[in-house]
């Protein structure tokens, strides 16, 4: 069988079992911790299973999951992660008084727009020295390393003791986060098993693997858990029935979020960005902050070719004026090349914050009127008729000034897909000048880094924007990407 595909853009839209929910962690702060009140069904064997998609690269080791001892130096724990020291390696580690067993793969994990399942499945009784501990990204075991050292037989790995602590997403100390997303995270205590407890190729696209629905399949053990995200105000809710709950730290109830391993949305690229003066994003590559110098704020990480699509954009403040402008661009990797705002290029088209207008070749024209900290500004994006609306909290421009049309009707005539530069066009944000002052913007492509009021759909049901979706647009994710999109 060939190398499976990450199930994420261009995949498929009927995944039988469908995630609803993740959780998004920032990166700097977030994670969740639990105390263990008793010790565990066992210290030799364990599997740890999640979903997770990156947002950026740290300097460390962001760790998925650590347990055992906590302090500065614990005698015993184990902590898998990734090895960002190392070009974004993968590796599973374990501490037992002085004797370390790890694996860290050659392979390198460095893609920020897709969803990978990661399987960790540890048993040290297991009499086969190369079945102790084992790694399977996406239902494939890894089996090239750039470094292991060997379990022993038997081991007591000393991490599942009354007192130890369990840390989702960063170290025993402040330091190590994992930044990006995270779905049916799961623990089963006791038990060494293989990806297919939790997951299955496609029956009909043999080289995508996706998640199945394995909760009353498996048994977690005493210290097992099962971590589905369901409820906004409790995001640390054990759904196994073991009533293993975590203490979630500087997580929100806004991120909760609908990107998903079942349906992956889109998010700024940071790989798009320029060599200097890049922008920096937060809140899972979901909002945009220029500085005083630059202009490019990012490009969507998905790009279509056909098809209707919609997006909304809310300013913040910016020292006294709305520098942001939102659009979209046909030539992304040109504009992160040359440092270039939405609608600087020919290739882009966008509307300034400032003062409403449309700008496309750095030539501006009326179109709407400002708009002041805190509006949403909405795109909607028809590749199939070169069209291109905006609107603000609701209403649609009528391309003379005004914010005034209940529908979007005053369209701007972008390029046809046949001439654009990438083949694609991708929604896109930037900074109006490069004098001082810097460009805020929060992105929402159907999963929203804040909170919405209302909440409204697109008509498949995907996304939560804050106001009505056009009839015939749709949120930027690869379910509706693998229907409506090219």
């Amino acid at each position: 069988m060939s190398a499976p595909l990450i199930l994420g853009t261009n995949s498929i839209k009927d995944t039988g079992y469908n995630v609803d929910n993740s959780v998004r962690l920032d990166g700097s702060d977030s994670y969740l911790v639990r105390t263990l009140g008793q010790a565990g069904t066992s210290n030799k064997a364990f599997t740890f299973s999640c979903w997770i998609k990156r947002s950026k690269r740290n300097t460390d080791v962001p760790r998925l999951i650590h347990m055992g001892g906590d302090g500065a130096s614990p005698t015993h724990y184990f902590r898998i992660g990734f090895r960002d020291d190392q070009n974004g390696r993968f590796q599973q580690y374990h501490e037992a008084g002085g004797s370390g067993f790890q694996l860290t793969t050659n392979r390198l994990f460095r893609d920020e727009s897709a969803w990978y399942h990661i399987v960790v499945a540890v048993n040290s009784a297991d009499s086969t020295e190369s079945n102790r501990q084992r790694i399977y990204v996406n239902g494939v075991e890894e089996t090239s390393f750039s470094s292991s050292t060997a379990m022993s037989l038997n081991a007591d790995l000393g991490f599942n003791d009354s007192g130890d602590k369990i840390y989702l997403f960063r170290k025993q100390q402040d330091s190590d986060h994992f930044p990006g997303y995270a779905c049916e995270v799961a623990l089963i205590d006791g038990q060494q098993l293989a990806p297919t407890a939790f997951g299955e190729f496609d029956e009909d696209s043999p080289t995508i693997w996706k998640p199945k629905d394995f909760k009353n399949d498996v048994t977690f053990g005493t210290n097992g858990f099962y971590l589905e995200f369901k409820d906004s105000s409790n995001l640390g809710d054990d759904t196994s029935g073991n009533g293993n709950d975590f203490t979630v730290a500087s997580i929100a109830s806004t991120d909760q979020s609908t990107d998903t391993c079942t349906n992956n949305f889109a998010t700024l690229n940071p790989l798009n960005v320029p060599t200097s003066n890049a922008p920096t994003f937060s809140e899972g590559n979901l909002i945009s902050s220029t500085s005083d110098s630059a202009q490019f704020g990012g490009t969507s990480t998905i790009g279509v070719s056909s098809g209707k699509w919609y997006a909304e954009f809310k300013s913040a403040e910016t020292g006294g004026e709305e520098k942001e402008m939102v659009g979209v661009t046909h030539s992304p990797a040109e504009d992160a090349r040359n440092g270039n705002n939405v609608g600087r290029s020919a290739g882009s088209f966008a509307i300034r914050f400032l003062d409403g207008q449309q700008s496309n070749n750095n030539s501006a024209s009326a179109y709407g009127s400002a708009f002041s900290v805190g509006d949403i500004c909405q795109v909607a994006l028809d590749i199939d008729n070169n069209q291109l609306f905006f609107g603000k909290n609701g209403q649609w421009g009528d391309g003379s000034g005004n914010f005034n049309q209940s529908t979007p009707t005053s369209a701007i005539t972008i390029t046809t897909i046949a001439n654009s530069t990438e083949g694609a066009y991708f929604f896109a944000v930037g900074d109006l000048s490069s004098s001082s002052g810097r460009s805020l913007i929060s992105c929402n492509f159907g999963s929203p880094p804040f909170a919405i009021s209302s909440g409204n759909a697109d008509g498949e049901g995907f996304g939560n924007f804050e106001y009505a979706v056009p009839s015939g647009y749709f949120a930027l994710c690869t379910k509706n990407l693998s229907e409506y999109g090219g």
